[in-house]
């Protein structure tokens, strides 16, 4: 082949090229709120049986959380019936995942957005918000033993009810959260091409968990729905105290909020702070996959179901968010040692939990391996 022949096939390919790239639909999307949704799902680990933990990654959204899910439908809504009007003030309370979804909504919408906050809020979560323009209206603790939701919530309210155009979105009590999270169930559906055989998730306000169960149970699912809070939360009873996990349970004097779906749960189980910091910090060591606290909590408790259920099922933990909003908090040593939070016990108990699921994997493979644990 000569030289002139070399560029009439270069010139040829291009056109052609040219002319393919023409007849496709572009991928491009006009709002950050677009990129809302279609998450990854990934095998995190299994046992010989067959059994399996899936993690729902909603760090993958705008914003690096599920809850951007239910801050759209609560503006959508809102707007519709007219309790949001036009250049209005969205007020929420907030420790900063819902706050930052709605900060992209009021961006992208043309409303000013306070957010009530605490100290116990990740500084990064904040610091995100007013990048985007909120205002952050901060209540005092009373203690330095947890996040004081009943007073931000409070304030919320009485901020909204002093201003005409304000509304208070209350994501606690709001039949919208719930409805934002209907997606999520049909990418499950969609992504396994099967049915989610239990749902092993956090419970906040229970929107991500409820919301996608009752849309699963109304597609037909038979999925086994299992909340899990803190301990020292009081969505399942027992005694109140504090806890450190952050956007989930509801501490002692809050209100338990209705889109918690009592009908829903099959089974409600409280998990320490040091074993959900602990899965967290584990999981981004071996994995290199960065989680929250809380979604620590719900995967500890996931991977300890692995072994009590029936062979070949398939267990799904929403994970909330990523763990990089926590640099300062669960994956800071200095941190952990202050609150004594920092068990290399715990650490090694997931370790060997995970590491003994690895071998049961090898050996049904091919008996003659016995398996080699990762080092985390």
């Amino acid at each position: 082949m000569t030289v002139d022949d070399v560029a009439r096939t270069t010139d040829d390919s291009t056109d052609r090229g040219d002319r393919a790239v023409g007849t496709r639909s572009e991928n491009i999307v006009g709002s950050v709120s677009d990129l809302v949704g279609r998450t990854p799902l990934i095998e995190l680990c299994r046992t010989g049986s067959g059994s399996r933990l899936l993690l729902k990654l909603e760090q993958f959204n705008p914003t690096g959380s599920a809850k951007i899910r239910m801050a759209r439908q609560m503006v959508l809504d809102a707007e519709r019936d007219g309790r949001l009007p036009p250049g209005g003030h969205i007020i929420e309370s907030t420790s900063g995942n819902t706050g930052l979804g709605l900060a992209v909504m009021a961006a992208e919408r043309g409303y000013r957005f306070t957010a009530v906050v605490d100290n116990h809020a990740a500084k990064d979560k904040l610091r995100a918000m007013a990048a985007m323009g909120t205002r952050l209206v901060y209540v005092a603790d009373t203690s330095d033993d947890g996040p004081s939701a009943t007073a931000r919530e409070e304030h919320a309210a009485e901020l909204a009810e002093a201003e005409d155009g304000a509304y208070f979105f209350d994501q606690h009590n709001n039949p919208s959260n719930a409805r934002g999270y209907h997606a999520l169930a049909h990418e499950l559906r969609t992504d396994l091409n099967s049915d989610v055989d239990y749902l092993v998730s956090s419970v906040g306000t229970g929107g991500s968990l409820f919301g996608t169960a009752r849309e699963l149970r109304r597609l037909g699912s038979s999925v086994t729905v299992i909340g899990v809070e803190p301990v020292g939360s009081i969505v399942f009873g027992g005694p109140g105290g504090p806890y450190w996990q952050s956007g989930t349970g509801t501490p002692p004097g809050g209100e338990i909020g209705s889109t918690i779906d009592y009908e829903l749960l099959d089974e409600g189980v409280k998990v320490s702070d040091v074993h959900a910091f602990a899965t967290a910090r584990v999981v981004a060591r071996r994995n290199g996959l960065m989680l929250g606290g809380s979604v620590g909590g719900a995967v500890y408790i996931a991977m300890r179901l692995l072994r009590e259920i029936p062979s070949g099922s398939t267990v799904v933990t929403i994970a909330c968010d990523g763990g990089e909003k926590y640099l300062d908090t669960i994956f800071n040593d200095e941190w952990m040692r202050d609150k004594d939070l920092l068990s290399p016990a715990a650490e090694g108990e997931v370790r060997q939990l995970l590491d003994e699921y690895a071998r049961e994997v090898s050996s049904a493979s091919d008996p003659r391996q016995p398996g080699r644990p990762t080092q985390a």
